[in-house]
Parts: C-alpha cells; sequence; structure tokens
C-alpha cells in the first residue's frame, strides 16, 4: 500500500508512529511526506526527519519551509566574526523570512544538534538537498501526482521539468481549479480549513489537499492512495 501525508511541522514522532499504526503502515508499505515536516511546533520537526532518514520506504518531497532553511544553510557553518561581519543584506533577508514562518524552534533544535553530532546535523543538510520538488506513483489503478502546494501558473501541455520551484513550494489553488484530467494531484501547504474542511481532507474532481493544519496544532492525517481512504489522529 501506498501513503502520503503532509505538513506535520513539528507533530511528535510517537504521535505519527500511532497514526502509521493505526492504518497498518508496514515495511511492505510505502510513505510520501508533502514537505513541511519543519518548523512551527515541538522540536521543530527534527526527530521526525532523524527517522525518515533511516525509513527505505519514507520519501521526503520537499516543502517550502525545507527550502527556507536549505536557503540559511549558512547558519550552520562554524560562527566566527568574519562570518558575521560578512553576512550581506540578502542572508538577512532569508534569515528574517524564516524566522517569520516559526523558524525558532527547527533552529534550536538544529543548533543542539550541531553541538551534539555535527555529522549528523550535515546528513540532515544533504538529505533536505537531494528531497525532490515532485514524485509521480500508480497506486489502486490510478495515477498520482506528489508535490507540495500544487501547481501554480498550471498549464497541462506544461511539463513538470518545466516549473518554478516556487509554484510548486508556495501556490495556494482555488477551489475551482483544475490540474490533470488523468492524474490526481495530492498537494499540503493550504490548511484544508482554508476550504471549509477543517481537519479533513478537502477532495476536488482533480486535486486533494491533506495538510489538516498541524501547524495550528491540529494532527496530520494519511492517505492511502490506494483506495484514497484518509486516517486521522
Amino acid at each position: 500500500m501506498i501513503y502520503s501525508t503532509s505538513d506535520p511541522h513539528g507533530y511528535p514522532l510517537s504521535d505519527f508512529q500511532r497514526l502509521l499504526d493505526r492504518a497498518r503502515f508496514s515495511d511492505s508499505d510505502f510513505l510520501f511526506v508533502l514537505g513541511d515536516v519543519v518548523d512551527r511546533n515541538g522540536d521543530g520537526g527534527i526527530a521526525m526527519l532523524e527517522w525518515m532518514m533511516l525509513q527505505p520506504n519514507v520519501q521526503l518531497i520537499l516543502g517550502n519551509h525545507e527550502a527556507m532553511l536549505l536557503a540559511c544553510d549558512f547558519l550552520f557553518q562554524e560562527i566566527t566574526d568574519d562570518l558575521v561581519n560578512g553576512m550581506d543584506l540578502d542572508q538577512i533577508s532569508l534569515i528574517m523570512h524564516w524566522m517569520q514562518n516559526g523558524a525558532e524552534p527547527t533552529l534550536n533544535a538544529l543548533q543542539a544538534l550541531r553541538k551534539r553530532d555535527p555529522e549528523a546535523l550535515f546528513d540532515l543538510l544533504d538529505y533536505l538537498k537531494d528531497a525532490p520538488l515532485y514524485d509521480t506513483v500508480t497506486a489502486g489503478g490510478r495515477d498520482f501526482l506528489l508535490v507540495h502546494s500544487g501547481l501554480g501558473h498550471f498549464r497541462k501541455d506544461k511539463r513538470l521539468s518545466d516549473y518554478e520551484a516556487h509554484d510548486l513550494l508556495w501556490h495556494r489553488p482555488t477551489p475551482d481549479e483544475q490540474y490533470f484530467d488523468d492524474i490526481t494531484t495530492i498537494l499540503g501547504h493550504t490548511p484544508t480549513a482554508f476550504y471549509g474542511a477543517a481537519n479533513r481532507m478537502f477532495q476536488t474532481p482533480t486535486w486533494i489537499d491533506i495538510d489538516t493544519g498541524a501547524a495550528s496544532g491540529h494532527p496530520p492525517m494519511l492517505l492511502r492512495l490506494d483506495d484514497l481512504t484518509p486516517f486521522y489522529a
């Protein structure tokens, strides 16, 4: 079976593992995590990322919060006077943007990780750098596109590789927005409460939003793609 989840935003790993148990997720199943593991709550998602890195049947799709973290990876170099004095306005702007979007718990956890195990920190950053912006899969006789936020500036004749990262990381589709007719797009980024479906998935004819609002303290969900069965904490 193939599952997807999105936007856990620091949700406790132990609670997420109980959700997997509820869905009877096993080593023979596969899980896509559609980004935004980090920021907002708890340990900033670092324990979950460390767990994901060890799972051969879990694939991270990059989210906009991971992208903001990577844009500030200069923060995890050795802090020297030259580094601080040489920080330019663009770097300061990147830090401010990330901090305004809930970076503090993640930054604190990464700094603690650097003190405890610097090699583990760089392994984690490499893991994020390797995460794709999208993936495709077939399950239950259906074809799926898995992406963090949807498809900004969508055209049916446009190749996925031609989309800008911003269109895949920051877009918020309107409820009547249509994507591919023959591929169901699974996305997160926009909490489903925005569409009037608080804490539950929101489904349209061509895409399904599975961000159930963990950024605001609600549990994330799982969606089994084989039969479109949702699992809620």
